[in-house]
């Protein structure tokens, strides 16, 4: 077992694991979370508990001093800058681009040596003017970096049909490929959007929720079969897998929602009485 604890970088952002190492911090203090770039200052979204990891884990290097939040909101300001200094650019250029991040690196100057900045577009653009002038307003090497929706998601992050903030930007580690064949399997064939996400492609929980509606298909009967209820004979005429029900037309005509648990299958098949599922 591993001592872990939960950091973001952003409020409502990612969550990121690491080893809280010999430092005792409480949800909401400001610790020091080694990154690519160097140590970075990150809040704690939930204290250090004991868990398994497959991996060995990034150790926290303690708690971040006022000098080290200072820097922190100074880059903030800078990065805000620069969005803003770019987007200009881009808009003066008439160019199909939106930034969605930036990175600053090695502050030999007042934006770093290296400026990078994150971008999406509906195609491959032309912008060797645009890095002239982002060259020359910020006084740094300009690095910039295509992304997909995907990606872009998680960056800006967002909240989605469900109502809950983006799953990508929050929780996920790894973004897993998402196939048509999950948009069939959770029945969202027939419309589209409703299996579309913030970035305008396939939602992320069509595949991590993939094993909760394989387990409902394995056990709850069938649309058309006849069951026994509580409430007497029926046929399934609905089912909902995040409840784990099955809508039953009973005898008295009345419709009835009932757990997958107390529904017995007779026999499958269509209503005899009926013909309709």
């Amino acid at each position: 077992m591993t001592r872990v604890m939960a950091v973001t970088f952003r409020p409502g952002g990612r969550l990121y694991y690491v080893d809280p190492g010999t430092t005792d911090s409480s949800v909401g203090d400001a610790v020091l979370v080694p990154t690519e770039l160097g140590a970075e200052v990150a809040t704690v979204a939930w204290a250090d508990e004991e868990a398994e990891f497959a991996s060995e884990l990034p150790v926290c290097e303690g708690r971040a001093t006022a000098s080290d939040v200072d820097r922190d909101q100074r880059n903030r300001k800078l990065k805000a800058e620069v969005t803003a200094i770019a987007r200009a650019l881009i808009a003066k250029h008439e160019l199909p681009m939106r930034v969605v991040g930036v990175d600053l690196d090695d502050r030999s100057s007042e934006y770093g040596r290296v400026v990078a900045i994150y971008y999406t577009a509906p195609q491959r653009v032309d912008f060797r003017a645009l890095v002239r002038d982002l060259a020359s307003a910020l006084g740094a090497r300009i690095d910039l970096r295509q992304i997909g929706g995907r990606d872009a998601a998680r960056i800006v992050g967002g909240i989605g049909s469900c109502g809950r903030e983006l799953c990508c930007s929050t929780f996920l580690a790894d973004i897993e490929p998402v196939g048509i064949r999950l948009v069939k399997g959770q029945d969202l064939a027939a419309n589209q959007l409703q299996a579309q996400g913030a970035c305008g492609r396939l939602k992320c929980c069509l595949a991590f929720e993939r094993g909760l509606y394989e387990d409902f298909e394995r056990r709850a009967p069938a649309v058309g079969c006849r069951v026994d209820t509580e409430h007497g004979p029926g046929v399934v005429v609905g089912r909902s897998v995040p409840s784990d029900t099955v809508t039953v037309r009973c005898g008295d005509g009345l419709r009835r929602v009932c757990p997958v648990s107390v529904v017995t299958v007779q026999h499958p098949g269509k209503d005899p009485v009926r013909g309709e599922a």
